[in-house]
This record gives structure tokens, sequence and C-alpha cells, in this order.
């Protein structure tokens, strides 16, 4: 009998059996989770359901079962012509189900729904109203900031055309020997040695209150007419009439 029950290393059975590495760790695992598994099933069985829950069923039952013909309010419309899942009315535009119940199940006041409802509304809009506030605010520093990049480039040609007028001015005069500008800024002035000469020089200028844009407006027109001369066109023309009838005009807007 003990021969029959010892195990024979060499037969079949035992030779048949999965013996690959790890596989009883994964089989034990599955097992654990099946017991698991079951184990949450059976407490949620046994759980002892709340009142409240106890209540919602049996509401959910009653409203989910239609009425029958021991409700005496179902069989008075059956005697007055109503069937079941006809619409009220004489010519049948009512409703055909029946007005839903609502419970309210919170401790809250009536209103207060509607109110937590409107809050968030106006919270949604007052959030909206930022956004478009931020976004109207965000296009607004870009207009500007690109009025101000025109502006400064502007500026920037402007200062070039100046220099150039004072540079074509001073080689003009000096050619009609004259020695001396009719305006300090009509010429390119030298560099200051002394710092005597630098504070003059500041002194010039802020006495002067003409702008750049002014300024080329004065030069340019001294060059037209004195020199008959446009910089723009890079010409000096030989009387009016020839700078009148070739040169496009007295700015550089003309000459784009």
């Amino acid at each position: 009998m003990e021969e029959d029950e010892e195990e024979d290393y060499m037969s079949d059975l035992f030779i048949k059996q999965d013996v690959r590495p790890g596989l009883p760790m994964v089989r034990r695992m599955k097992e654990a989770i099946q017991k698991e598994e079951k184990q949450k099933e059976a407490n949620e069985k046994n759980r002892q359901k709340s009142l409240k829950e106890e209540e919602k069923e049996r509401r959910d039952l009653v409203l989910k079962s239609a009425l029958g013909h021991e409700n005496k309010g179902f069989a008075l419309l059956q005697k007055m012509g109503y069937k079941s899942g006809q619409a009220l009315g004489k010519s049948g535009e009512g409703i055909v189900e029946p007005i839903p119940l609502n419970i309210k199940t919170g401790r809250s006041g009536l209103g207060h729904e509607e109110l937590k409802k409107r809050k968030a509304e106006e919270k949604l809009e007052n959030y909206r109203q930022k956004l478009h506030m931020k976004k109207q605010a965000n296009e607004q520093a870009a207009d500007q900031f690109r009025v101000r990049f025109k502006n400064k480039q502007e500026e920037r040609k402007m200062e070039g055309d100046l220099r150039k007028s004072q540079r074509a001015c001073q080689q003009l005069d000096t050619q009609k020997d004259i020695d001396v500008p009719k305006e300090t800024w009509y010429w390119l002035e030298p560099e200051e040695e002394d710092k005597k000469d630098e504070e003059d020089k500041e002194d010039e200028c802020t006495s002067s209150d003409l702008s750049i844009s002014e300024k080329l407006h004065i030069l340019t027109a001294y060059l037209r007419e004195e020199h008959f001369y446009c910089i723009w066109c890079g010409t000096t023309y030989e009387d009016s009439e020839d700078l009148s009838s070739n040169c496009p005009g007295d700015s550089a807007a003309a000459h784009d």
C-alpha cells in the first residue's frame, strides 16, 4: 500500500507537470485576487443598507410600476374613456408620461439650488469678462508696441535723412563760398575738442525747440530753393522749373 502511494518520478503524470520557474507564484496571485473579489461580493450582499437607500429603492420600484385597476384615480380616468398609454385631453394633445417626481434629499432651503446655479453662472460670466478684458488689453498692448516700433523706425529714417541733408547743405554751401551756415544745425557739427565748446553746443541744442521732422522739412526746403537739390533724388537740378518738373515731390513719401 505504501509502495502504491509513493510518487513515481518516472511516471507520465509527474513528467507532464508544468514546472516552469515562477508559475506557482503567478497561480497563487490569481487565486488571491479571486478570493478578494468573492469576499467583496459577500460583504456587499451582507452589508446592511441605510434607511435612505431602502427608501430610494422602494420609491424607484413604485415609480417604475404602472398604476393598476385598484387605483381609484386610474379607475375614474378609465370610466371617462382614458386608455393606458393615451395622451390626456379631448384631442389627445396632453402629456403621456406623468409629471416627474423630484425628491429633495438635502437640508437646504427650497431656493438654495437656484441660488447656487445663479452664483455659478455669475462666476462663469465674470471669468469670461476677465478673459475678454485680458485679451483686449493684450491686443491693445500689441497695437501700441507696433505703433511705437513704427514711429521709432520713421524717426531713425528721418534722422538719417537729416544728416544726409546737413552733409549736402555743407558741401553745396561751401561750393558757393558760404563759410557760415544759415542756422548752426544746417551743417554737420565737427567733434569738439574742448569742454567749453561742448557746453556751448548743449546750450544751442537745448535752445532749439524744433523737432527732427521740422528741421528736415526746413532744411530740405532750403536745399530746394537755394541749390535746386533734392536729397531723395540725389540730384542737383538746373533751376526751379527743372526741379518741379522732374522731382516727384518734397517728401520721402513722394519718392516711394
